[in-house]
């Protein structure tokens, strides 16, 4: 029996750049289990839209024996509305399939921002912005605080988590924030941490690829924006890790 088919789900961007690296995922994707169908869709942005590629996939979608079922997995960082309304429809109107769940969370992400912040030449004397997308959903700032623990763990950094979009802090606000600490200002103190203050505010893109919110990033004040997340092997490990634990909750469900 074939493996239901993967539908590969992200957000969508207009940067080049953005697009060919989160195309690589897929291929990474794919390359890790040979014989998946990996197939490609998006919530926002670029085409194909992920609706369309449900009512395109093979079989009879009003349910019956020959129906594909398939597996969207959220190439997303946490659960937002995306996650929970777009995906969760799609979902809906095709029997037999099921979504899985975002990237991140995931210690492994968390190990991957590290490497990046080394990567930049961070140092422990710097102030940490963990800059993410963002979303209105209360459950994407839950993922975001437990990825900063995560983070937390591995460096002893001052490391404050801020949004792009849609939720608060803002990442311009939490650079603010931390340039007054680190200048000694009303925010220093025991809320930072005890980390040694006066280094350099760093902006950690928790990001997948190159794409508008990494643009802003730039022109929110910090000394240094570290690159997304990818490209890294181990994006596609997560995803098909999330493939297999929506495959294997599905059948427990049955």
């Amino acid at each position: 029996m074939n493996s239901p088919i993967m539908i590969a789900c992200a957000h969508g961007t207009s940067n080049a750049q953005g697009a060919a690296e989160v195309n690589a995922l897929r291929d990474a994707i794919a390359a890790l289990r040979p014989g998946l169908d990996v197939r490609e869709a998006y919530v926002d942005v670029q085409q194909p839209d992920l609706v369309d590629v449900m009512a395109g996939l093979p079989g009879d979608p009003d349910g019956g024996s020959a129906r594909a079922s398939a597996v969207v997995v959220p190439l997303l960082l946490s659960v937002g509305y995306h996650v929970k309304v777009d995906i969760a429809r799609a979902v809906k109107s095709r029997p037999g399939s099921v979504a899985a769940a975002p990237l991140g969370p995931d210690p492994r992400l968390a190990a991957l921002l590290d490497q990046r912040l080394r990567e930049a030449g961070v140092t422990d004397n710097d102030l940490i912005v963990l800059a993410a997308a963002g979303s209105s959903n209360p459950n994407a700032a839950v993922s975001v605080e437990e990825l900063t623990e995560q983070l937390r763990a591995l460096r002893s950094n001052r490391i404050a988590p801020a949004y792009g979009a849609s939720a608060k802090p803002s990442v311009p606000e939490a650079v603010a924030m931390l340039r007054e600490e680190a200048a000694g200002g009303a925010g220093a103190g025991e809320s930072a941490g005890g980390v040694d203050m006066g280094g350099r505010v760093v902006i950690a893109s928790y990001l997948l690829a190159p794409g508008y919110f990494h643009d802003q990033l730039a022109k929110a004040g910090a000394d240094l924006v570290t690159a997304p997340l990818l490209p890294s092997p181990v994006l596609a490990e997560i995803a098909l890790e999330r493939y297999d634990a929506a495959l294997a909750a599905a059948a427990a469900k049955a």
